[in-house]
């Protein structure tokens, strides 16, 4: 099936069905608020804060590069998975700026938990409660090694709490997912509705991402948000499982970034039945929707690529694992070569020949079969007898690619999502930080 692009872009279409958009809805036990701390110095949104008023189990996967960031190093001290807010700032990456990077990190700290345990203590219910600063999450995108400007992020977080609001329309998840944007052209949003037992359950999320986009966590960020009632234990190991072929399963450019994660919060304001086990069947449908919105969000991250024109699909079939078939589709798509032949829609078949060999698995090549949309190109170590090179130049026209490759050496397969490489891409990363 042809994506159109734009509309693939566009937050109002629900992707990971392609039918009638459906807007989020709000998940009981958040609020949410995005200002400025004119971080860009334009004054554009760049500060954004979920908290949850009861608090929240969590599980987070975090990027695989031996460099992070101060964000992510707080996070990973966290051990207890249970999480009152998460605050999110854009522009700066707060990554190798030494101990005045992470002390200015626990100075916002002290400051979110203290506005925010005032606000506790004149909450109309009369609960008051101290939000420590160990029940705090952060993240942060933007430009490496410059100041943390934390002078800046902890003078707005009054103004920040005082602004929160539960999401009771599209516009405050609109205005969160275009807050933590940095280089994407657009925000990232997408929804989902399953059943726990008989308990109707909500599922929320946005994303940002748009250059050094790779899989184990590449330049992104992805919050997910649920009213489902699932311990933290049980939301990592579906988390891990679902990103497998989702968040891990883009490229953009081949590069890892030092800040992203992916994180999942759970309210439990659901109220379904309590889970003890994470194969409980109960727990099949939120699996599914879990995947259905995590793909989606991927997607948007690739089909937003710096300069990208073209969504490319590359399904790699007949491997005989799924890490053969995974590190083949990868080499294809990390491939300079054929992500400019994409870009310049020249059906140049030999640069994924070339990228499978590349991949030094142990294949047999007379045995490859390549397709470019529902073109034989090629059979049997040679061009395929009804290859008509006129028909695919054609189809290389189309804003979405599919690329099958058939090994024919055994049963596993595996999808790589990714998008081509233009002119526009350099210009953007070669201008990044002016």
């Amino acid at each position: 099936m042809t994506i159109n692009l734009k509309n693939f872009l566009n937050p109002k279409i629900k992707m990971a069905k392609m039918g009638e958009f459906q807007e989020l809805q709000p998940i009981k036990g958040l609020e949410i608020s995005s200002i400025s701390a004119d971080l860009y110095g334009d004054g554009r949104d760049d500060l954004t804060l979920f908290y949850f008023q009861e608090g929240a189990n969590f599980a987070a996967i975090y990027t695989t590069s031996k460099i992070t960031s101060a964000s992510i190093n707080w996070n990973l001290k966290i051990k207890k998975n249970f999480a009152k807010a998460l605050l999110v700032n854009t522009k700066n990456a707060n990554t190798f700026t030494g101990i005045k990077g992470a002390q200015g990190l626990k100075e916002v700290a002290h400051v979110l938990s203290k506005v925010l345990t005032i606000r506790s203590s004149q909450s109309p219910k009369g609960i008051s409660e101290v939000v420590k600063i160990t029940d705090l999450l952060f993240a942060s995108t933007g430009v490496i090694g410059e100041d943390f400007p934390y002078i800046k992020i902890k003078n707005r977080i009054p103004e920040l709490v005082k602004k929160l609001k539960t999401e009771t329309n599209k516009f405050v998840w609109f205005k969160a997912a275009s807050a933590i944007m940095t280089t994407d052209v657009k925000p990232k949003l997408a929804y989902e509705e399953c059943k726990i037992g008989n308990k109707s359950v909500k599922i929320s999320g946005i994303a940002k991402g748009s250059g050094m986009i790779a899989p184990n966590m590449a330049t992104m960020l992805s919050f997910i948000f649920t009213d489902a009632n699932i311990p933290s234990i049980f939301l990592k190991a579906i988390l891990k499982t679902v990103a497998n072929t989702t968040f891990n399963a883009i490229t953009v450019d081949g590069d890892t970034s030092t800040n992203d994660m992916v994180v999942i919060f759970s309210t439990g304001k659901a109220k379904n039945a309590k889970i003890y086990n994470v194969l409980d069947p109960n727990l099949q449908d939120f699996k599914k929707a879990l995947h259905r919105l995590s793909l989606n969000l991927a997607k948007q991250i690739v089909a937003d690529g710096e300069g990208a024109k073209k969504f490319i699909t590359i399904e790699v079939i007949g491997a005989r694992s799924i890490s053969m078939a995974k590190k083949i589709g990868f080499s294809i798509a990390n491939s300079p070569l054929f992500k400019t032949a994409v870009a310049g829609e020249d059906p140049n078949w030999g640069r994924i020949i070339m990228a499978i060999g590349k991949s030094k698995e142990n294949i047999i090549p007379n045995r490859i079969q390549i397709k470019i949309g529902d073109q034989l190109i090629v059979d049997q170590s040679k061009v395929a007898k009804d290859y008509s090179e006129k028909k695919v130049k054609e189809y290389m026209k189309w804003d979405s690619i599919n690329i099958e490759v058939n090994l024919n050496i055994g049963e596993a397969d595996y999808t790589v999502y990714t998008c081509d490489f233009t002119h526009d891409y350099i210009d953007i990363n070669a201008d990044y930080r002016n």
